[in-house]
């Protein structure tokens, strides 16, 4: 047996010898882990292995509880911002990550474990389950990550960050009151959440930092989509759309792409070109060497 599938073997036990939700279950076996460290027994484990055998057990827990809304983003996903990350942030240098809808956290740990410099982070999220699950498989991974249990809209209690990395909800933001801080407020009616989301990120980056958001890939080109669009370009923030691969959604109406921005470093700025394009399916070896030779051409050209 792998260390991934001791680790979700031991979470699965524990929650069919308890009698309450699956996800309460894994809060605490990964409580019970921390004091005993010798409660699974792992050959030399990386911290991949860990965070793959935990996010396995929270994907089966979410599917049975109250939080089935929250959806974990794909490994793939995951990964791919993880690569970006590496070659757009100056490793040799610590960096500081932000995540202000963290969820159960593994979008951000995928990103942290990928990275190859020191890092730190903060994350963010409302759910007060969600949080607490985040918290304890950041303690398990050993991973130096800052937790702020509120609503990510409203002042945030953390200095700027080198780089935000989120899988932002969509929809709309009920509290018309917060919503009147931000430029993105709708002229009538409900702001959408994701347009406030992507502002108060960008508030946060330190400049010459990056935002790389999970959005719909028709952001900025739906019908309406004129004030988003309008801020990316008038704040001089706009770098990247990249496509994801067609196979990772079932349905093609709910396709997701990472919007990338990046803070303007000085007031002189120039905006330079965008980069605009489709990852190609993970299995197609050629196409993503393809692709990652495109990248690293743009990089080089924008003085990465």
């Amino acid at each position: 047996m792998s260390n991934m599938e001791k680790v979700f073997t031991y979470y699965d036990n524990h929650a069919a010898a308890t009698d309450g939700l699956y996800l309460d279950a894994v809060l605490e076996a990964s409580e019970k882990w921390l004091d005993q460290p010798s409660a699974v027994d792992l050959q030399d484990p990386d911290k991949e292995e860990i965070r793959k055998g935990i996010q396995l057990a929270l994907l089966k827990g979410l599917k049975q509880s109250t939080q089935a809304h929250h959806q974990m983003t794909p490994d793939t996903i995951g990964f791919l911002i993880g690569y970006l990350i590496n070659k757009l942030v100056d490793t040799k240098q610590p960096v500081t990550f932000l995540d202000p809808a963290a969820g159960t956290g593994n979008l951000l740990f995928t990103v942290m474990n990928q990275y190859k410099g020191s890092a730190s982070a903060s994350a963010v999220e409302i759910d007060d389950v969600l949080i607490q699950i985040a918290v304890a498989t950041a303690n398990l991974l050993e991973l130096p990550v800052s937790f702020y249990l509120q609503d990510a809209l409203r002042p945030l209690p953390i200095d700027v960050v080198d780089a935000v990395v989120s899988d932002i909800p969509v929809g709309y933001y009920p509290d018309d009151e917060v919503a009147m801080e931000y430029e993105l407020m709708a002229s009538e009616g409900h702001a959408f959440s994701h347009y406030l989301y992507i502002e108060q990120s960008m508030r946060y980056v330190k400049p010459g930092g990056y935002g790389l958001f999970i959005v719909p890939s028709k952001l900025l080109t739906a019908e309406g989509a004129e004030p988003i669009l309008n801020f990316v370009k008038e704040h001089k923030l706009l770098r990247g759309l990249l496509e994801l691969p067609d196979s990772i959604f079932a349905d093609q109406r709910f396709a997701k792409s990472i919007l990338l921005l990046q803070q303007p470093p000085n007031e002189n700025y120039v905006m330079p070109d965008v980069l605009l394009a489709k990852i190609p399916e993970l299995g197609n070896a050629k196409a993503m060497q393809k692709f990652f030779d495109k990248l690293s051409v743009w990089m080089e050209e924008e003085g990465e």
